[in-house]
């Protein structure tokens, strides 16, 4: 998938809702391009709120299970610019590699911790978890913001 061009890109990154998409997501991405779920979404109502907000790619993790989530890919690939963004839930199952260089991002999930690094010329992105953080880290989303061929990283914590 190819966004239409534009100076720069605003990305909502969530991961991990496992069901339950907490207060203030929507706000927080309601003037984003793009929402991108790095899986464990947990279910259809969680697809259906996000779609609601903006437009939503979202692969499907390990707890995703059920009709609602047998068509959901395992990975995807958008390009926002000169951005190319690799989306998948673990990225230990990333293969191959996506190819090295200044312009290309992996954003995945899992882990449940937030994680914004630069490896082999690649930005390495997870979001946290939206619903349900691990290791003491607050539940979080992310804000990924691309322009030209830079992008930068911004968590986003969730109180209620």
């Amino acid at each position: 998938m190819e966004l239409p061009p534009k100076p720069a890109y605003r990305l909502g990154l969530i991961s991990d809702t496992h069901g339950y998409l907490p207060p203030g997501v929507a706000e927080i991405f309601r003037d984003v391009d793009l929402i991108l779920h790095a899986g464990d979404i947990g279910s259809a109502a969680v697809v259906d709120h996000l779609e609601a907000i903006a437009p939503l790619l979202a692969v499907r993790g390990n707890m995703d299970h059920g009709p609602w989530a047998e068509g959901l890919p395992q990975r995807l690939c958008v390009r926002a610019g000169a951005m190319e963004i690799h989306l998948i839930h673990d990225r230990e199952h990333l293969r191959p590699q996506p190819p090295g260089g200044d312009h290309v991002a992996v954003v995945a999930g899992h882990t449940h911790r937030f994680l914004s690094e630069q490896a082999n010329g690649v930005l390495h992105v997870n979001p946290g978890s939206a619903s349900a953080p691990r290791h003491g880290q607050k539940a979080s989303v992310a804000i990924l913001v691309v322009r030209g061929t830079a992008a930068t990283v911004e968590l986003v914590s969730l109180t209620e």
